[in-house]
């Protein structure tokens, strides 16, 4: 239920990308009414002097959180949902990791059941199956195959209109047909998982995908003469590149190097997997088992990182250690990510924007959460 009338002010707000000083923010219908700087209008419902006001954060490519995956036969929607909302995720997608075509359907199925019926979720992310071998990372080898027809469309339908990204290998057999058929059903399409040398990676954005999944992970490293698909993706303004700002999928410098050479397309996520606010111990990422060992996860065997434990408000506290100013950290959580979703409405503080917000203390700490206007945290 939302509340009908919410009015906010603050040390300073994130408005339109632009931190403004003693700001205010009144919401009705659970939409953005009216932003004003100095006094507000009436007495605010919170007043919250030490605090940022910023967008909701959203939040492209999530596997889970608290021990439960979406992949999991029941997987605790709730707890996973408030998890990463507590950490200023206000919305995001369903990701789901390879499996063969006949586990996958059921699992869309519900995915796409659960997406139609709450606000949260943007639509399902399917990591999987059309990745490459070479680069398979934390996914089963036995579930990986090319994109053939039969297979799109019998996840297509199985997505009932709620299929939001699929990431593939656009070198794969059938890749560029297959990107094609997405693009026209509406889906985004990530290159993702790939042995790609930058003209297949050129090829396959010319074809329709607009996104990197999780950039420099999961794909050939950039060599001077054998770029690959990391500066294909830099260099083409349609694209936007996923970046785990965890400080160990990608170093520091490089997080640096992505945000200064693609400004305003580099969408921080969190790729988190079931151990995200877990203790460290043994897991499961679809079929495979991990390890988590100082919060990172591992496949069991000590091979590949399986995901994450990140959430978003990290993720931008991260992004600023590496020297972002701290309005394009905000941005890569939230309107980027938001754009790149094609829900340009998401991810902004503007009038008749959703009342998607979320206060940060001095610390970029998350002290409350709102959701159309609606609280969903509150620091103790």
């Amino acid at each position: 239920m939302r509340e009908t009338s919410l009015l906010l002010a603050a040390g300073r707000a994130l408005v339109d990308g632009e931190l403004v000083p003693d700001a205010w923010i009144a919401c009705e219908g659970g939409r953005i009414a009216a932003i004003g700087r100095g006094t507000p209008p009436r007495s605010p419902d919170r007043l919250l002097p030490e605090a940022t006001l910023v967008p909701g954060f959203v939040d492209l490519h999530c596997h889970g959180a608290l021990g439960s995956a979406f992949d999991d036969d029941a997987p605790e929607w709730d707890r996973i949902l408030g998890f990463h909302a507590a950490h200023g995720t206000t919305r995001q997608a369903v990701s789901l990791v390879s499996a063969s075509v006949d586990e996958l359907v059921p699992r869309v199925a519900a995915a796409a059941r659960r997406c139609a019926s709450d606000a949260a979720l943007l639509g399902i992310h399917l990591e999987g199956p059309f990745l490459a071998d070479s680069h398979r990372g934390a996914h089963d080898p036995a579930a990986l195959r090319a994109p053939t027809p039969e297979a799109v469309e019998r996840l297509l339908e199985a997505g009932e209109g709620r299929l939001l990204q699929v990431t593939l290998a656009p070198e794969l057999a059938g890749a560029l047909d297959a990107i094609a058929r997405l693009v026209q059903a509406g889906v985004r399409v990530a290159v993702g998982h790939t042995s790609a040398d930058a003209a297949a990676a050129r090829a396959a954005f010319d074809a329709g995908a607009t996104l990197l999944t999780h950039a420099c992970n999961g794909m050939p490293p950039m060599h001077h003469r054998a770029p690959g698909p990391l500066p294909a993706a830099l260099l083409d303004e349609r694209v936007t590149l996923e970046a785990i700002a965890d400080g160990e999928h990608v170093a520091l410098e490089v997080l640096a190097l992505l945000l200064r050479a693609a400004p305003g397309r580099v969408a921080l996520i969190t790729d988190a997997m079931a151990a995200a606010g877990m203790p460290d111990g043994d897991y499961r990422i679809g079929a495979l088992d991990v390890r988590v060992d100082r919060g990172l996860p591992r496949l069991a065997d000590g091979g590949a990182i399986a995901g994450s434990t990140l959430t978003l408000d990290r993720a931008i506290r991260v992004a600023v250690e590496a020297g972002a100013p701290l309005e394009a950290a905000l941005a890569a959580a939230s309107a980027v990510p938001a754009d790149a979703a094609g829900r340009p409405d998401l991810g902004r503080i503007r009038v008749d924007a959703p009342a998607d917000l979320v206060a940060l203390d001095g610390a970029l700490e998350v002290a409350a959460v709102w959701r159309d206007g609606v609280a969903l945290h509150e620091a103790s």
